[in-house]
């Protein structure tokens, strides 16, 4: 394998000159000096080395995405929203799952770190453990110590940049347009008990029914997923309108209710929440709550990569009524 030694000694010049040059030094090198080494390299097959161009510039072009899920569409769609942005400012976004588990972000963390990523992204809702949450606090307080960057698409708890989804306000516009349909029986489908996201869909989705009157809805947990939601509406009987948390569990429901012969809308009322794209084409349409998911991706590279000091951005949701659900009256 050549060397950069190889390289140095073929063109005549020093070793740090020749690392200068093809390790990206932010330390100028002449025009004659430069094309010698660049010749030298081309004529020898040198391969530049990532590493040192690393340690070089001080840190790496790459920004590290952590999602809790791919399998997910909402974090896919994010995450390509993200992937575009930093594409179109000359960055790599290199992305990590945790499968939902809050050691795994923190270990991310910790190895992006390590390995001098620009910047960071947290892309997932935030558990009710303080205590991990404050491990993860601490960990990416370290990476910023270093001049590391952060920037979070959830909860604002982290404080960090964020970019944060009106959950609780978009579940709640949506329980005042299902009941303006006549619906008065609704159940949720509400996810983990310990999911801050689950948890704010939820809190606006039946405060605004107590604030309209209506009975308290049958509440049932499962898992954030499209199992979850194929499992948590067989326990459901005689609502007149389905809300799941997440458009992933609303598809479950539908698929559990059509096993069961049970016809959306003519029996049953389903939405969910997310809007996500590729859900769009289901038969029934599903009625749902919609987020600039890409958008969201790309704005958190945008806060990543800026000077400014951290700042929250407030995304809305826009309810979107489909054929899953039908008028009562």
């Amino acid at each position: 394998m050549v060397t950069l030694e190889d390289v140095a000694r073929h063109a005549g010049v020093s070793l740090a000159t020749a690392s200068r040059v093809l390790n990206g030094s932010s330390r100028q090198v002449g025009r004659v000096m430069r094309e010698r080494v660049e010749k030298a390299a081309a004529e020898l097959g040198y391969r530049t080395n990532v590493a040192a161009q690393t340690l070089a510039r001080g840190a790496s072009e790459v920004i590290g995405l952590v999602v809790h899920d791919l399998v997910d569409p909402y974090f896919a769609v994010i995450a390509d929203g993200a992937m575009r942005a930093a594409d179109a400012r000359g960055h790599m976004v290199m992305v990590g799952t945790t499968r939902r588990d809050p050691e795994r972000e923190i270990a991310y963390v910790s190895t992006l770190h390590a390995q001098r990523a620009r910047a960071v992204l947290i892309a997932g809702s935030r558990v009710t453990d303080d205590g991990v949450t404050g491990r993860l606090r601490a960990e990416l307080g370290r990476y910023q110590e270093t001049g590391g960057r952060v920037a979070c698409v959830g909860q604002d708890l982290l404080g960090v940049a964020t970019v944060a989804p009106a959950n609780r306000e978009g579940a709640a516009d949506l329980a005042r347009a299902l009941a303006a349909l006549g619906h008065t029986r609704f159940a949720v489908l509400a996810g983990p008990p310990d999911l801050h996201t689950a948890i704010d869909r939820r809190t606006g989705f039946t405060e605004a029914l107590a604030e309209l009157g209506l009975p308290e809805p049958r509440i049932v947990h499962g898992s954030f997923d499209r199992d979850g939601g194929h499992a948590a509406v067989q326990e459901i009987a005689d609502a007149t309108c389905v809300f799941a948390v997440n458009d992933v569990m609303a598809v479950g429901a539908l698929a559990a209710l059509r096993d069961r012969g049970v016809r959306v809308p003519d029996d049953v009322s389903v939405a969910g929440f997310d809007d996500i794209a590729t859900l769009r084409d289901l038969a029934p349409a599903l009625s749902t709550v919609r987020l600039p998911l890409a958008d969201m991706g790309a704005r958190a590279v945008e806060l990543a990569l800026s000077d400014a000091p951290a700042t929250v951005v407030d995304v809305e949701g826009r309810v979107v009524l489909r054929d899953s659900v039908r008028r009562l009256r």
